[in-house]
């Protein structure tokens, strides 16, 4: 996958198209990630106990990790993802649209 958690992202289709958001976590097996401000979810509790009253419960739902594109903090951009090796021999990600580097 091309995201890890702790990335900004901007969803880039959908809904929330436009919106950008912190990766708190990725599910590798379905290729999904759950970002957060994003595809919020509304969800009715019954009362479990006598004398409880029920409530509405909203969260984030995970979306899939193909309709978001990493974003540049600095630049204000979104952009594609390469790999490169840095000056010690390492493989790190770098946005293509501004050269920065992420790891």
């Amino acid at each position: 996958m091309h995201v890890k958690k702790g990335d900004t992202v901007q969803v880039i289709s959908g809904k929330d198209k436009g919106k950008i958001g912190e990766i708190l976590q990725t599910l590798h097996k379905e290729s999904k990630v759950l970002v957060k401000g994003v595809n919020f979810r509304t969800k009715h509790v019954k009362p479990q106990q006598e004398g409880e009253s029920g409530q509405i419960v909203t969260s984030e739902a995970p979306i899939h990790s193909s309709n978001v594109m990493l974003y540049s903090e600095k630049q204000k951009t979104a952009s594609r993802i390469c790999y490169s090796f840095n000056a010690d021999g390492r493989k790190v990600r770098m946005l293509k649209k501004t050269g920065e580097i992420l790891d």
